[in-house]
């Protein structure tokens, strides 16, 4: 046979085995991937803003776990949602990036909160959140509410704003909000009828008023289930 056109091994440099390739540690890749997701150098804006958003995401995800083990109020509303036929797993409580300013939402169907990642000012923020939602998700499950009723709608925003800590003062001094009379409840009002307003079965602000204001003196008065709970 003909080896003319062939190398031996003795002419080939020398070559490093599989075992002794010097690799660098994954360690050293994170560090690296994550360098230039901060300083922008090799990665797009949009790598970037998707490992942020990944990043608000998670931190998210953190919080809300610890809430819905150790905050008492958060702790509480589970428990009366459970105790009124809907509990609700840490699935249905889902942190996802969101185009909204808007903190989170409530989902009726299949009765869901979003919680939006990178939205929060703080753990107590995300607390009010949750609390908020779960007050709607209370109503929807205990007094079955039509979302495209507006006196309905009106009813629930009016007592998720008044019961879940959403128009603390200290709140309403960041939203740039100073009242020093009756301040919890022109922000409870207020609230509410900005979330009417934006119900796509609303016509019109002037709609969304009237519809809280024939509810208001009844569903502010309605602590359910905390005055339940003070009962039993």
């Amino acid at each position: 046979m003909d080896n003319s056109n062939t190398t031996s091994s003795s002419d080939q440099a020398p070559s490093q085995s599989p075992q002794n390739e010097i690799k660098p540690s994954s360690a050293f890749e994170r560090w690296r991937r994550k360098a230039m997701l901060v300083t922008g150098l090799g990665v797009t804006r949009e790598e970037q803003l998707a490992d942020l958003q990944q990043h608000h995401v998670r931190r998210c995800e953190k919080d809300k776990e610890y809430l819905m083990n150790y905050s008492p109020i958060v702790v509480f509303m589970l428990k009366n949602l459970k105790a009124s036929g809907c509990e609700v797993p840490a699935s249905n409580i889902l942190c996802a990036p969101c185009d909204t300013t808007m903190a989170g939402g409530f989902v009726p169907e299949p009765g869901a909160v979003i919680l939006c990642g990178g939205h929060f000012m703080n753990q107590q923020h995300m607390e009010s959140t949750i609390t908020h939602e779960l007050m709607h998700m209370y109503d929807h499950c205990r007094f079955k509410v039509d979302w495209n009723n507006l006196r309905h709608h009106a009813c629930s925003e009016i007592r998720a704003n008044n019961l879940s800590g959403d128009c603390r003062y200290t709140r309403e001094l960041r939203r740039g909000f100073v009242t020093f009379s009756k301040q919890h409840q022109a922000c409870v009002r207020r609230r509410a009828v900005e979330s009417v307003t934006a119900n796509p079965a609303c016509p019109s602000p002037e709609a969304a008023e009237r519809a809280v204001n024939e509810v208001w003196e009844s569903c502010f008065n309605d602590t359910r289930p905390f005055d339940e709970e003070a009962d039993s």
